[in-house]
């Protein structure tokens, strides 16, 4: 991916970067509580992890061209992140994409909106057909997201993702271009 912004408004996407590391520990930390219930962890390690760790890895994904990692940022502040993972080519040509937003941030509309942006870039600029996205069933704010944006519900996976210190059920949503 090329240092390419995706914008609506005051809503801002752009590539994730080594230097955004102090702003995404920083709001990961005073969020957690708000947080930690949604965020997938790895049994034995212990949370939160370092942002420069996850930064690395994040970026390490994307220059294997699986993954594409955004910050988003709502007037010019850091908010967030979407993240797409498991990017597939070929007779595949689909990507998962998960997403978290600040709390001082949420509730205002500007997830649904970075999310299209994801979606939309996925399918015009990598060329993939299809976009999926697994939510907790008890993760409202998630699943209005995916209300508003139209994608369609395609089942039940259970004990899907650690998270939270457990194997937790998610449901999946998909939309094709």
């Amino acid at each position: 991916m090329t240092n390419r912004t995706l914008k609506f408004g005051s809503i801002e996407l752009r590539q994730l970067k080594k230097r955004d590391a102090r702003k995404l520990q920083a709001l990961l930390v005073k969020d957690r509580t708000w947080l930690s219930p949604w965020e997938a962890t790895t049994p034995g390690i212990r949370y939160p992890v370092d942002a420069r760790d996850l930064i690395s890895n994040l970026l390490y994904q994307q220059r294997k061209g699986t993954g594409l990692a955004f910050v988003l940022e709502i007037d010019g502040k850091f908010a967030g992140q979407i993240n797409a993972a498991n990017i597939l080519h070929g007779s595949v040509s689909s990507a998962s994409v998960g997403y978290w937003i600040g709390k001082e941030f949420a509730g205002r509309g500007a997830m649904p909106i970075a999310v299209a942006l994801t979606i939309d870039y996925l399918f015009d600029e990598q060329n993939l057909h299809r976009v999926q996205i697994d939510i907790r069933p008890e993760n409202g704010a998630s699943l209005r997201v995916v209300e508003k944006l139209g994608l369609r519900e395609e089942g039940l996976k259970e004990r899907f993702i650690h998270i939270d210190g457990q194997w937790r059920d998610h449901r999946t949503f998909a939309i094709t271009s």
